[in-house]
C-alpha cells in the first residue's frame, strides 16, 4: 500500500549514511523545503505511513525521486553530476532514516528529513553474506564540517568515534539472537575516494533497476520523475496511492511501543 515508500534501494538516488554531525543549520532547512512529507495512521504501529512531496506538492518516491547530488542536473530523469570544485562534488543529499536517539526504523524516519552530507570514508559490514555498505558523512551545515575532508580526519578530530561505531555494528543483532555481524577488510573504515567508488558503482546499479536493464527480482521501482524509466507512475496514480492510506490515527494505540535490548560486559 506504501508503493512510493518501501522501496529497497541499492544505490538508489540518496545517499543513506552514519551522521556524524548533530547540527542541521539554515542549509538542511533549505534542503527540507524542497521536500514535505504527509503522514498518516498512527505513529508506532503498522498501519502508520510516511508519504513524501516535491516543492510543487506533488507525491514523489523519496528513494527513486531525490537526486543523489545537492543541486545536480538531470539528464532523461537520472540525476547527473554538475562540474564545480572537488568540495561541491562531495555534498550528496542524505535520507535520514533512524534519527540519533531513537530504534525505530519506519524505512523512512518520522520526520523525513532529507540533509546534506560530506561522504568522509565507508565500513563493509557482512550481512547475511552480502555487503552492506555503510557511508560515513557529516552533515555539511555542522559547525565543525570545515575541519573533516576524509575518514583521518574522524580519528584526529573524534577519537573513539570509528571504534565504537564498528562495536555498535558488530552487536546490534545480537540482542535478537543472531550472531555478531563480520566485516570486510578486518573491520577497517576505507577512505573518501573508496567510498565515492562505491557511491558511483552502486549508483550505476541503480540506473540499470530504473531503466529495467536487470532483473530486480521484488525490489520495488515505482517513482513518479524518471521520465524514461518503465516503472513509472502518473501523480493520478500516487495521489490514489496514499489516498488508499488510512488518514485517521489509531484512537486504542497512543503510547509509543517501543523495545529495549541490554548487553551484559
Amino acid at each position: 500500500m506504501s508503493a512510493l515508500l518501501r522501496l529497497l534501494r541499492t544505490g538508489a538516488p540518496a545517499a543513506a549514511c552514519l551522521r556524524l554531525g548533530t547540527s542541521a543549520g539554515t542549509g538542511s532547512r533549505r534542503a527540507m523545503a524542497l521536500y514535505h512529507t504527509e503522514e498518516r495512521g498512527q505513529p508506532c504501529s503498522q498501519n502508520y505511513r510516511l508519504f513524501f512531496k516535491n516543492v510543487t506538492g506533488h507525491y514523489i518516491s523519496p528513494f527513486h525521486d531525490i537526486p543523489l547530488k545537492v543541486n545536480s542536473k538531470e539528464e532523461n530523469g537520472i540525476p547527473m553530476k554538475k562540474a564545480r570544485n572537488d568540495e561541491y562534488e562531495n555534498l550528496f543529499n542524505m535520507i535520514v532514516e533512524i534519527p540519533r536517539w531513537t530504534n525505530a526504523k519506519m524505512e523512512i524516519l518520522s520526520c523525513g528529513e532529507v540533509i546534506h552530507v560530506k561522504i568522509l570514508g565507508i565500513l563493509a559490514l557482512i550481512d547475511e553474506g552480502e555487503t552492506d555498505w555503510k557511508l560515513i558523512a557529516i552533515n555539511a551545515n555542522d559547525p565543525e564540517a570545515s575541519k573533516f575532508h576524509d575518514i583521518d580526519d574522524v580519528k584526529k578530530f573524534k577519537p573513539g568515534y570509528l571504534e565504537a561505531t564498528l562495536n555498535w555494528f558488530r552487536l546490534y543483532k545480537v540482542p535478537d539472537g543472531k550472531p555478531e555481524n563480520q566485516f570486510a577488510f578486518n573491520g577497517e573504515f576505507k577512505n573518501k575516494a573508496f567510498a565515492l567508488e562505491v557511491i558511483k558503482s552502486t549508483h550505476q546499479c541503480w540506473k540499470a533497476l530504473l531503466m529495467k536493464k536487470c532483473n530486480g527480482g521484488a525490489i520495488n521501482c515505482t517513482n513518479v520523475q524518471i521520465s524514461d524509466s518503465p516503472f513509472r507512475c502518473t501523480q493520478e496514480e500516487a495521489r490514489s496511492l496514499v489516498e488508499s492510506v488510512s488518514s485517521s490515527p489509531n484512537k486504542e494505540s497512543n503510547e509509543e511501543e517501543q523495545v529495549w535490548h541490554f548487553l551484559g560486559k
